[in-house]
């Protein structure tokens, strides 16, 4: 469906509250003031919308804001919080830089891995599929706080476990 034609459905079809649709019209098997959306396979809230589903936090970034962007980050990382304030135009960059440490992480900080050749502590960000080398430092908690303070000025995100 057209961008403009989906922000009309929306406005026609959807009442805004707190992070949520809900239907504003009656349809077979949908009542006035039902929730709207149903949980992905991914742990996202998706929507129907004549015979097509979309992820509810692209849905309300555009109902809100009037476009979509390629890129849409949730600030606090909870898929399910999708609060108009809680989401952001970002790069692919800035969104995977927002990620959770892997699971395999053993430094048990994001950003922060051991470089044996000089036994010590590096940190390092990938951005724009480049990883970015920060330094090496004697302890995980100085890798880890110079990775902070590099992404802090650098990319417009959060420094979260």
């Amino acid at each position: 469906m057209e961008i403009n034609k989906l922000y009309n459905y929306l406005h026609e079809y959807f009442e805004y509250r707190e992070g949520e649709f809900y239907y504003k019209k009656a349809k077979p098997r949908i009542v006035v003031g039902q929730k709207a959306g149903g949980l992905t396979n991914n742990k996202y809230i998706n929507i129907g919308i004549l015979g097509k589903l979309y992820l509810a936090h692209r849905l309300i970034f555009l109902y809100h804001k009037g476009y979509l962007p390629k890129e849409i980050d949730h600030i606090d990382r909870n898929k399910l919080n999708n609060k108009i304030e809680n989401l952001r135009e970002v790069t692919k960059s800035e969104n995977m830089a927002n990620r959770k440490k892997h699971k395999t992480n053993k430094s048990g900080y994001k950003g922060v891995a051991y470089h044996k050749a000089s036994k010590k502590w590096r940190a390092s960000v990938r951005i724009n599929k480049k990883d970015v080398w920060i330094g090496c430092y004697k302890t995980p908690e100085l890798a880890y706080f110079h990775y902070c303070e590099f992404v802090k000025a650098n990319l417009p995100i959060h420094c979260l476990e």
